[in-house]
């Protein structure tokens, strides 16, 4: 038989992508399931199988498939781990590959998850004729993909590239995760626009705002968002903040690799305009002469979830 159809699988912190992938970079079939959900990763991958299984079989079964390939935070190309994910419950390091081979019995590949979408950018978004870019993913963490000369980097152990957790506040917020200080993740996460949220509305305790409507469980960037677009000053001062400590990031990024674009996708880009506006702009005062105004800064235009799985099934093939 044949073998035309791979499997692709995007842990995220929050939710967990996964589909059926044919040879021509269509998805036939996919679906999610919530990470957190699972304090064991045994009972994740008996979850993930659950769902999995009837996908694949309506493929035309194991046989028909070439392989799965997985993108996960802090996922190593060379091992198949998973590493001291700092936004995942399973602690240590987790032999997801083997584990997920063991299961479905069919050839398992794992890339770290920005890295995935990086791949899926390169074969089937808006990265297909660029050999010089970098994704950003911006969820529940922040998470990079850097490509140089056509490849992605690595690392000599498979981890470079961590891009969220460079520090751009020395001293500044704490990641209750890594212990660090001033990340780039602490701030410009789904997580960090809600501890900047928390933060304004401290700050300003006599300004009215919609914000303080909502309990602090149901605040949330999404919260954020459809109070800044009904005009609320706190709402969009907090995306201005955003914006500006993601462009000067930006720009360090751009000063090291000199890219052609930068992709950026997640949850968080749905913001638009309120998020790509001052981030264009603060990435542009910090670069120097010779970097302006030559790098596209882009939202991704693939679906959140397509590329992360395009991306992790383009392992396989």
């Amino acid at each position: 038989m044949d073998k035309n159809f791979a499997v692709g699988i995007d842990i995220g912190g929050t939710n967990t992508k996964f589909g059926v992938v044919n040879r021509n970079g269509e998805i036939i079939e996919q679906d999610r399931l919530l990470t957190n959900a699972y304090e064991q990763v045994e009972d994740f991958i008996d979850a993930l199988h659950q769902l999995l299984m009837p996908m694949i079989n309506r493929a035309g079964g194991v046989d028909a498939f070439l392989g799965i390939g997985m993108g996960a935070p802090n996922g190593n190309i060379y091992t198949g781990t998973i590493e001291y994910a700092p936004n995942l419950k399973w602690k240590g390091i987790i032999h997801i590959a083997r584990l997920m081979q063991e299961k479905i019995s069919l050839p398992t590949k794992l890339t770290n998850d920005a890295n995935a979408a990086a791949m899926g950018e390169m074969l089937f978004g808006c990265a297909k004729d660029c050999q010089h870019f970098i994704t950003i993913t911006l969820g529940t963490g922040v998470g990079s993909g850097i490509v140089i000369d056509g490849k992605i980097v690595v690392g000599h152990d498979g981890f470079a590239g961590e891009l969220g957790h460079t520090i751009i506040r020395p001293g500044g917020r704490l990641h209750k995760s890594t212990g660090m200080r001033g990340s780039l993740e602490t701030y410009a996460s789904a997580t960090g626009v809600r501890d900047t949220a928390l933060e304004m509305l401290q700050k300003y305790p006599e300004e009215g705002s919609l914000l303080r409507d909502f309990s602090i469980n149901d605040l949330t960037s999404k919260t954020v968002y459809e109070c800044a677009i009904r005009g609320d000053n706190i709402a969009n001062e907090i995306f201005e903040f955003t914006g500006e400590i993601l462009g000067e990031s930006l720009a360090n990024f751009v000063m090291f690799s000199s890219p052609e674009k930068i992709v950026l996708f997640g949850g968080l880009t749905k913001a638009g305009d309120l998020l790509m506006k001052p981030t264009r702009k603060a990435m542009e005062a910090n670069l120097l002469p010779i970097f302006q105004n030559k790098v596209k800064l882009i939202f991704s235009e693939l679906r959140e979830a397509d590329a992360a799985i395009l991306g992790a099934s383009a392992l396989v093939w």
